[in-house]
């Protein structure tokens, strides 16, 4: 089964594709589609449905994963990422695929067994679940390879509790 983690964003949208069988993971590919500020907002949405579209034609997942969206301070930037986390929903749905989402904490907790584990310490659990050489770059691919890997450990009856309706 292969998995289609995203981790939203604005400006720079994470993405992680893991293969599961069974209890293994094994990772396929992961990075980030990227806008810049002098890009319009239609623009940079319309890059970020795009990036989406392409990684979907690419690797054919079984499913996608988004991190939900959780508390920001600035109620721009939210707006922003939930704009972001739209056209990728978007672009996943037309794809025809299941969407989950979790949690930041519930992230944490799968990966690490603790729902409150700092950044480093989800980074260093993606680096040892998939049997990386090195900490993925930037933080927002391994974020979204930690949301893959998430419903990984989730998937049967219990992930249809996460299911984007």
């Amino acid at each position: 089964m292969r998995i289609l983690g995203i981790d939203p964003g604005y400006a720079i949208l994470g993405y992680g594709v893991v293969d599961v069988s069974g209890t293994k993971l094994a990772p396929v590919d992961y990075g980030v589609i990227e806008t810049t500020p002098d890009e319009r907002l239609p623009e940079r949405l319309n890059r970020l449905y795009d990036g989406t579209r392409a990684l979907l034609e690419r690797f054919h997942p079984d499913m996608a994963v988004f991190e939900e969206l959780f508390f920001y301070r600035n109620t721009t930037t939210a707006l922003s990422v939930g704009a972001g986390r739209g056209v990728a929903i978007l672009a996943a749905q037309q794809a025809n695929i299941p969407l989950y989402e979790y949690t930041p904490m519930q992230i944490k907790l799968a990966v690490t067994g603790d729902g409150h584990a700092d950044k480093r310490a989800v980074q260093n659990m993606v680096k040892l679940l998939l049997s990386l050489k090195s900490i993925p770059k930037p933080d927002d691919a391994a974020d979204a390879l930690a949301a893959a890997i998430c419903h990984g450990c989730t998937i049967g009856p219990a992930a249809e509790e996460y299911r984007i309706r």
